[in-house]
């Protein structure tokens, strides 16, 4: 079968897979930050609800009440660690580019 010179690169799936997972790497390195702002009220609103769903159980169990003051974090000293991260995202679109590319480098070598 005679190879032909007619191939383009925008025929390729590994092309899409390559340029899509590129474009999810730079469109997390973009809203970082504003996820970061937000999942940080969101969990906080979530902890402070745990929070006190066990001050009403110790209050109903008859037990003395704490005051939930007390134990409050300011949101500017509060860890920046978040409990659902972007990482694992960041680090599948990474494997992925990497796959893509290296079948889109093969495939490439492989027609011309």
């Amino acid at each position: 079968m005679p190879r032909t010179h007619d191939y383009r690169l925008n025929d390729s799936p590994w092309f899409w897979g390559l340029l899509f997972s590129v474009m999810s790497l730079v469109s997390l390195a973009l809203i970082a930050p504003k996820y970061e702002r937000r999942q940080g009220q969101i969990e906080g609103r979530y902890l402070g609800r745990g929070q006190l769903a066990v001050e009403r159980a110790r209050r109903a169990a008859g037990l003395e009440a704490t005051s939930l003051s007390e134990d409050a974090v300011e949101m500017a000293e509060a860890p920046r660690s978040r409990l659902i991260p972007l990482w694992p995202i960041a680090v599948a679109a990474t494997t992925a580019a990497s796959a893509c590319g290296w079948m889109l480098q093969r495939e490439v070598r492989r027609q011309l």
